[in-house]
């Protein structure tokens, strides 16, 4: 009963709800769409607003807080990549260009379902560490490289165009990374009266923005729905079953480093969650043979869908069974 009451409190949250219109304005072939560089917009504006809200909150923590839940970030996703690789190679039987990209993807963090999971703890009113934003950080770019290590210890004539410099710059010039990290930077150094400067645009509208992006993510998704026929069994049941496994995981780590019930579920979800904006960035320049239909099918159509309907409450649930709640 508590994961159905979790899953139906979850199914009727805005975010959710518009992310499913998405959905089906694309398979009804409706013409809505959004404007060209609003979409672009939108994640600027969410990555920067994670990372400003993160600094703030970080500014007020401890070392003696924070290293903990840091060095259990850097475990997962040096940990994560390197299974979902071994994995995907023996009982997957991928090539090792397309393991290594889905490994890059389910290694990395979703921005998007962390927002979501954060949005969902607020509507239950259910608290969680401040510097979850800062763990999102942390765990973006590793597991992307691990993963183009992988590759690049059995490299393709193809893979061997892309040198170390480029994926470097790459990774850490990219939006993303750069717009988190900034933030954290920013928030973290101007501190609360710097929160009250920017609390008007990035605090209140924050939802609002984020239903909006969830919107136009469903309509993308909408349009990848498709190449689930191709996907095979194997990617479908790997895209529900690993980022399950490995939220567990997250979870009982969290627990252990001793954070809240909500913080170890927001690090169980985002062990759970994979990359579709850092990711494909990287894999499309040091991975070119790897197909976009594998790992964006797999991160975007089959595990972002699956984390925002059935896994937040899954996490949940289990996260308040391991706190005795």
């Amino acid at each position: 009963m508590e994961i159905l009451q979790a899953l139906v409190a979850n199914l009727q949250t805005p975010m959710f709800l518009a992310f499913l219109l998405g959905i089906i304005a694309t398979v009804i072939k409706s013409d809505l769409k959004f404007p060209d560089g609003m979409y672009a917009g939108l994640t600027i504006y969410l990555l920067f607003a994670i990372g400003l809200k993160g600094g703030v909150k970080l500014s007020n923590t401890t070392l003696l807080e924070f290293y903990k839940p840091a060095v259990a970030a850097l475990v997962l996703c040096v940990t994560i990549p390197l299974l979902a690789y071994g994995i995907l190679t023996k009982f997957g039987k991928y090539d090792k260009a397309n393991a290594a990209a889905l490994a890059a993807h389910y290694g990395s963090v979703s921005a998007v379902t962390f927002s979501e999971a954060l949005a969902f703890l607020d509507s239950l009113h259910i608290s969680y560490e401040g510097f979850m934003p800062s763990l999102l950080a942390i765990m973006e770019v590793p597991a992307i490289l691990v993963a183009l290590f992988l590759i690049k210890m059995n490299p393709t004539d193809k893979t061997e165009e892309s040198s170390w410099g480029k994926i470097f710059h790459e990774l850490f010039t990219g939006k993303g990374t750069l717009l988190l990290l900034g933030g954290l930077f920013i928030g973290m150094i101007s501190g609360k009266k710097g929160h009250e400067q920017f609390a008007p645009l990035f605090e209140t509208p924050f939802r609002g923005m984020l239903i909006l992006f969830l919107l136009e993510v469903g309509i993308v998704t909408g349009r990848r729905l498709s190449d689930l026929k191709k996907a095979g069994v194997f990617l479908i049941g790997f895209g529900i079953l690993f980022p399950i496994c490995i939220a567990m995981f997250g979870l009982f780590l969290g627990k252990f480093i001793g954070l809240s019930m909500g913080g170890a579920m927001v690090l169980g979800t985002l062990s759970a969650s994979a990359s579709y904006i850092a990711a494909p960035a990287a894999v499309r320049l040091a991975i070119p043979e790897a197909s976009p239909a594998v790992y964006l099918t797999a991160s975007l159509a089959i595990t972002f869908p699956f984390n925002l309907s059935f896994g937040l409450p899954l996490y949940l649930t289990v996260s308040k069974y391991l706190f005795g709640v």
